[in-house]
């Protein structure tokens, strides 16, 4: 349903990846039911990190890469669109 596209940031000298939502309907919106790592914790590429649903459906959305969840951009019960970064990993 929604695929991750990754955004390069090299702040600080360190590879940080966004977590975006994109096969959305370009008006859609899906809306965070769960995460299912803390910021903090280590994510190793294709681990389930959040559950979204739309009105439609509810799938997960998995890392697209390995590394510390950095920073949650979109907490359990907000929503975000279509291409909206919901996540930030930074690389191992």
């Amino acid at each position: 349903m929604a695929d991750v596209l990754p955004g390069t940031d090299r702040t600080e000298g360190k590879p940080t990846m966004e977590v975006k939502l994109s096969g959305l309907e370009d008006d859609a919106e899906a809306k965070v039911s769960f995460w299912y790592f803390d910021e903090g914790e280590h994510v190793d590429e294709g681990d389930d990190l959040v559950e979204m649903a739309t009105d439609k459906a509810v799938f997960n959305v998995p890392a697209p890469a390995a590394g510390t969840l950095s920073k949650i951009l979109v907490k359990e019960g907000e929503s975000a669109g279509n291409g909206a970064a919901v996540a930030v990993i930074d690389e191992d």
